[in-house]
């Protein structure tokens, strides 16, 4: 009997040990989600997102180096994306960057107007944003802008033509940027307000667009006089369209309206397809052509003769001031910003960097010199 006993209780004390081994195995299956811990601190870590236009450039080529260079000495985790030219994608990176834990974003909109949703998008997560070159347009969802004094730049464009103007009755041909661009605007408002008292006293004559020439005598234009302007002259930043344009222009009117040209070119690349075109047709007698970048192959061209000036920004202190200001959030403290540009709903914070003119008389002193280029890299540079 004490046997059979013995045996019962055997099995009973085998049976509550595999019992108490399974309950033991079976904890880290419940507590399995732990193991998740390291995923989200990865993500975490992740402190900035950047989204730029296009890798077909070298000016964001060479700017996507200096944010990560820089960004990632300063200890900060960086994810840079691209848009290529597409709003849809741009929206697409802000959300792939959002998701990825992020806690300020740099954009530099492809489209002003278009990445308002993607900037909405990463204010209501909880993310900075900071607009960066352009502005982002019709939404208080931007924090800071990042820019150089986009006005001063048309400005200083027009002032190199009044400069080297004599007489009346010059040539004057307008060409703007993209009408999707809000810096396309600024620039032109900062060149027509030193342009239009010239061309209302008769130093000027406006050759290619019926719309300035109706304008001509107004001091300040509204967005919608200048949209109407840009949408006769509008190169939209592509260097093809530009050279179509100016020869359409060139076609379109006779050689008493050529001779020695005046040519208000927005930026480098479609300064040099616009000289090209102008340089050889046989009735420009000569011509001033501006631009702004200080673009390697327009620093060329000004050595040679072709172009005439750039406005140098230097995108080495633009991203520095945007760097700066990312660190600024991180850390919970605000960047120091001077002035503001009106996006259409709010005023936007800016931090503005300066520029400089450039032509042949000081390439060397301020492209060579400050180690901006090296001086391999050019031709006849005296």
């Amino acid at each position: 009997m004490f046997k059979k006993y013995s045996s019962i209780l055997a099995i009973l004390v085998i049976f509550a040990m595999v019992l108490s081994a399974c309950k033991t195995t079976a904890t880290p299956e419940v507590a399995e989600p732990a193991a998740e811990e390291p995923v989200a601190e990865e993500s975490s870590s992740l402190a900035v997102g950047i989204v730029l236009p296009t890798k077909d450039e070298p000016r964001w080529i060479q700017d996507e180096t200096r944010f990560s260079d820089a960004l990632t000495a300063a200890g900060y985790d960086v994810e840079i994306l691209f848009s290529q030219g597409d709003s849809a994608k741009e929206k697409a990176n802000v959300e792939s960057l959002i998701s990825k834990g992020v806690k300020v974003i740099i954009i530099c909109p492809q489209d002003g107007a278009a990445a308002a949703a993607a900037a909405e998008e990463a204010q209501a997560a909880g993310v900075k944003v900071i607009s960066y070159d352009r502005l982002i347009l019709g939404t208080e969802a931007v924090d800071y802008y990042v820019t150089f004094d986009s006005v001063a730049v048309g400005a200083q464009q027009a002032q190199y033509l009044v400069d080297h103007v004599t007489g009346t009755g010059n040539p004057l041909y307008l060409y703007a940027g993209a009408a999707s661009d809000n810096n396309a605007f600024l620039f032109f408002e900062g060149a027509w307000n030193v342009l239009q008292p010239k061309v209302a006293d008769g130093t000027f004559v406006i050759k290619n667009s019926s719309e300035a020439v109706a304008l001509q005598e107004k001091a300040a234009l509204s967005r919608d006089e200048m949209s109407k302007i840009i949408g006769q002259v509008t190169t939209n930043w592509d260097f093809a369209v530009a050279k179509n344009l100016a020869e359409a222009n060139l076609t379109a009117t006779t050689a008493a309206d050529k001779g020695d040209v005046f040519i208000l070119a927005p930026n480098d690349g479609t300064a040099r397809s616009i000289a090209d075109v102008f340089g050889v047709d046989p009735d420009v007698t000569s011509y001033y052509v501006t631009g702004q970048d200080a673009e390697q192959a327009s620093v060329q061209y000004i050595i040679d003769g072709k172009q005439s000036m750039t406005v140098w920004k230097d995108v080495r202190t633009l991203v520095s001031d945007a760097i700066a200001a990312a660190i600024a959030l991180l850390e919970g403290t605000e960047p120091a910003a001077r002035g503001s540009y009106n996006n259409g709903v709010a005023d936007i914070p800016a931090i503005q960097s300066a520029v400089t003119t450039v032509d042949k008389d000081n390439v060397k002193t301020t492209l060579i010199e400050s180690g901006y280029y090296d001086a391999s890299l050019f031709t006849g540079l005296e």
